[in-house]
């Protein structure tokens, strides 16, 4: 097996030592070599392309200066590789602990398809309430707002024993409008 010596120079005992021409150790032909199986290792570890890769180029990085025979370097760099790993699975543990206990902790963010999906359906809910007539509208959003009926029944000009009634209707129409959008805007989506 070859050796990789970083004075430069091969070891005697060893032929074909990982040495450029110059006598400089050959990191490169060993990074070459075990790179592609240590990526593969720490990408099934941590299912994460970046920090496998990350992890797999510090454990390059900390073999530099070490005089190791080729089969012995693979073993270290797989062994650094592993507690890099686990180094880092226990700061996620600990971060995760540490902003749990955090009482201001913000709630945890929606999924980039909730956001898609509560969006579409936003859209839906203008589209919809600009195809009614105006004083539906302000009765919808004035009840959704927490009007009472003796208000809405004020600020739409209306006898304040129909605003029941009247809301009802609206909310229908809405709904009717609504369905309808949302039939034809799934097809046009899909």
């Amino acid at each position: 097996m070859p050796t990789v010596h970083p004075a430069g120079k091969a070891d005697p005992t060893r032929r074909g030592a990982a040495v450029t021409g110059d006598g400089a150790p050959d990191y490169d032909a060993l990074f070459r070599r075990v790179y592609p199986s240590l990526f593969r290792y720490l990408h099934r570890l941590t299912g994460d392309t970046d920090a496998a890769d990350d992890m797999a180029q510090e454990a390059f990085v900390r073999l530099l200066g070490r005089s190791l025979p080729e089969d012995e370097a693979r073993l270290w760099l797989f062994t650094v590789a592993t507690n890099l790993f686990r180094d880092r699975a226990r700061m996620a543990r600990r971060r995760e602990r540490i902003l749990s206990a955090n009482p201001w902790r913000p709630a945890a963010l929606p999924r980039p398809d909730e956001v898609l999906d509560r969006s579409r359906a936003v859209d839906g809910v203008r589209r919809a309430l600009d195809k009614i007539a105006p004083r539906d509208r302000q009765m919808l959003l004035m009840r959704e707002e927490g009007f009472r009926y003796d208000e809405i029944a004020q600020a739409a000009g209306v006898a304040p024993g129909s605003v029941g009634t009247l809301l009802s209707r609206a909310a229908r129409r809405f709904a009717a409008v609504y369905e309808k959008d949302e039939d034809t805007g799934d097809e046009a989506l899909g």
